[in-house]
């Protein structure tokens, strides 16, 4: 397939790549755009490695409250200059983040994170269920560790699958948005608050209240 100036120039619009890397990545591809930009985004994570060792100490404080006011969010993300800080595709980056926490509720920026106590008692709870339907406990041990990944998938931001495509992770969309502005990102730190959250609420039975109000009514008649 023949790769035009237009097809490079949409692509680059697009992902904010070199115009000589779109077009290797189209030629990849063979002119598929969808996978010319997972290519770039595979190249901006091979990028994304050299970075490593640069410190990223700028960066942004977001706040984001949803519901009309039931949840709120405040995210630290960090990049190396303040350039990128204030740049469109870094903002953006940081206002999805906060989405992303949001909607999900992640307990943890990484399983790195993760305390060891947490780690042993989820893990613990899937050698048992493999353990009662009778399996090996090698076989026990690998379910569960399967089981894991999961899990950290469900409560590490970075490892969650990202709200608005579901085929990129939370780390995916760092590491993206990382080779786009070329330089290294970090998802330092979050909060999220909900309305009530770890208070114990009173149940109450209005049918019992009437009841118990009327027999207040009649002992003092």
């Amino acid at each position: 397939m023949a790769i035009t100036a237009a097809d490079v120039k949409e692509l680059r619009e697009l992902t904010g790549a070199g115009m000589m890397d779109c077009k290797k990545a189209l030629a990849e591809s063979n002119g598929n755009k969808d996978e010319a930009v997972k290519w770039l985004r595979e190249k901006g994570m091979a990028k994304m490695a050299k970075r490593e060792g640069r410190v990223a100490a700028e960066g942004l404080v977001e706040s984001y409250i949803h519901m009309g006011g039931k949840i709120g969010v405040l995210v630290e993300v960090n990049c190396e200059t303040d350039f990128v800080a204030r740049g469109e595709a870094f903002q953006e980056l940081v206002r999805n983040i906060c989405l992303q926490i949001c909607s999900t509720g992640p307990q943890w920026v990484a399983r790195e994170e993760v305390p060891e106590s947490a780690y042993a008692a989820e893990k613990e709870i899937y050698v048992k269920q493999a353990a009662e339907s009778g399996k090996p406990e090698q076989i026990c041990e690998k379910i569960a560790e399967g089981k894991m990944n999961k899990w950290f998938s469900e409560v590490c931001l970075l490892e969650q699958p990202f709200v608005k495509d579901g085929d990129k992770t939370i780390n995916d969309l760092v590491v993206e948005v990382g080779g786009q502005v070329g330089e290294k990102l970090n998802v330092r730190r979050f909060v999220r608050f909900q309305l009530g959250e770890g208070i114990e609420k009173k149940e109450s039975n209005f049918a019992d209240e009437v009841a118990a109000e009327l027999a207040k009514a009649e002992k003092k008649a």
